[in-house]
């Protein structure tokens, strides 16, 4: 049940997706920590608009692929009034199309370190904070994984989608650690979903050009996936953990 001391973090909450979660979870009457790496004023302009609907946030900087900002992360959350019941693992990179056979080290490094070490370790924050093993009142966290860990993004984006299915994996595992302990994990697997992270890629028109192949014949918007996001944290879902919910048009 949402109380007006509850806490949840967003990582990645400046744009698309995890802009999305923040204004619904606002909205439910979360204190939403809205957290960013290096983009200040899309993390404002999305602070602003929670605050103009008479919601309540915060925005901390963080870079989640660092533990020592992980942990600074948290306890600038430890400060704030409230408890800490929800986790969002949104925040996400992805670098320009290639094949593997072009991909360097530091490039699979970098996309590792953000989508799959990021995760964890919130993760292990989380878990510390929330677990009743630690004296916590429980919680719910959703890691925001994608289509691309089952269909394995060939010829543009391999590493990517190999970090997504790494964190299908982390989800399923930690679920179970943590189900007897008050916590359950759960995720959401978008597809071709109308966000900025294309741009990134190289090819801001991404969802367009294979808007033909998803049998919906159209691709998601980020409110659609924060939707499931929110079902996902709250008590309609108190029965689900270790779940992947797909949110890909069909594909």
């Amino acid at each position: 049940m949402t109380t007006t001391n509850s806490i949840a973090l967003v990582t990645g909450a400046g744009r698309g997706i995890g802009a999305a979660t923040a204004r619904l979870l606002a909205k439910e009457g979360y204190f939403v920590c809205i957290n960013y790496r290096s983009d200040v004023e899309s993390a404002r302009a999305v602070a602003l608009s929670i605050g103009e609907a008479g919601g309540r946030c915060q925005v901390i900087q963080a870079d989640v692929s660092r533990e020592t900002e992980v942990v600074r992360l948290f306890e600038a959350i430890d400060r704030l009034s409230g408890t800490l019941r929800v986790l969002v693992n949104n925040a996400g990179i992805l670098k320009t199309q290639m094949r593997l056979e072009e991909m360097t080290a530091e490039r699979i490094n970098q996309v590792l370190a953000t989508n799959v070490t990021g995760p964890f370790l919130c993760c292990r924050e989380a878990v510390k904070r929330m677990s009743h093993r630690h004296g916590g009142a429980g919680g719910s966290i959703v890691n925001v994984s994608s289509a691309a860990a089952r269909t394995g993004s060939p010829n543009e984006y391999v590493d990517y989608a190999a970090s997504k299915g790494a964190l299908d994996s982390m989800t399923r595992g930690l679920s179970l650690e943590v189900a007897a302990e008050g916590i359950r994990v759960n995720a959401v697997r978008p597809g071709l979903i109308h966000t900025d992270i294309h741009a990134d890629g190289g090819e801001p028109g991404r969802v367009a050009r294979l808007s033909e192949r998803i049998p919906m014949q159209r691709g998601g918007e980020p409110r659609e996936v924060a939707e499931a996001i929110l079902w996902l944290v709250s008590d309609r879902s108190s029965y689900c953990t270790g779940s992947v919910i797909d949110l890909a048009g069909g594909l």
